[in-house]
């Protein structure tokens, strides 16, 4: 069951939730942008936080700054990747060696940029990374990327784009694509979520 947490990050705080079940292996999931409404209580946030759950994974979601309770304020991406690095610091410091960073849309953005930049994660799945919204320019090597995820008619993740993408950072990642779906998987989240599935259990 989730419980609520504080993250410290450089002088302020951020609100989580935490869902501690196994010790040795978790996932940090990052949320869409917050001043277009997002929140880790996100709709695909949930889903793909439920379905590491169901794995048994010990989960945490949290808010960037400036959203929700957590403090600051919105940073343009540069703050918010600090964020990123405390919520991964923070379930290191409880022992768990084995850390999954995914993230929804602005999330995935920001994830990218903390990924390139050469922090310590075991996998990294990217949920409809916004390639037709914001520039992944900076972003260099994502070698230890192993999913990559977007609708098929996801005009802010467009699959051409982030196909183009996959080629300039060369990754033999595996891309799935969700026969119908939008950017925010209208009627497709149970696509989603099987497409997650399938690839956590390779």
């Amino acid at each position: 069951m989730e419980q609520p947490v504080i993250i410290p990050c450089s002088g302020i705080e951020l609100e989580g939730m935490l869902d501690k079940q196994s010790s040795d292996r978790a996932v940090v999931m990052t949320h869409p942008h917050p001043l277009y409404g997002g929140n880790m209580d996100n709709m695909v946030v949930m889903q793909v936080v439920d379905r590491f759950s169901q794995l048994g994974f010990t989960t945490l979601r949290f808010n960037f700054r400036g959203t929700g309770k957590s403090s600051g304020t919105h940073d343009d991406g540069i703050g918010e990747q600090e964020d990123v690095r405390a919520a991964v610091g923070f379930l290191g410091k409880q022992g768990i060696s084995s850390i999954v960073l995914a993230g929804y849309s602005f999330g995935s953005r920001i994830n990218a940029s903390v990924v390139s930049a050469g922090i310590k994660v075991d996998d990294h799945i990217m949920v409809s990374p916004p390639a037709a919204f914001m520039s992944f320019d900076g972003v260099e090597s994502l070698s230890n990327t192993g999913l990559i995820l977007t609708g098929e008619n996801d005009e802010i993740a467009p699959p051409g784009m982030i196909k183009d993408l996959i080629r300039k950072w060369d990754l033999k990642t595996r891309f799935e694509i969700v026969g119908g779906g939008d950017h925010f998987y209208s009627g497709t989240l149970n696509q989603l979520d099987q497409c997650l599935a399938d690839y956590l259990g390779k």
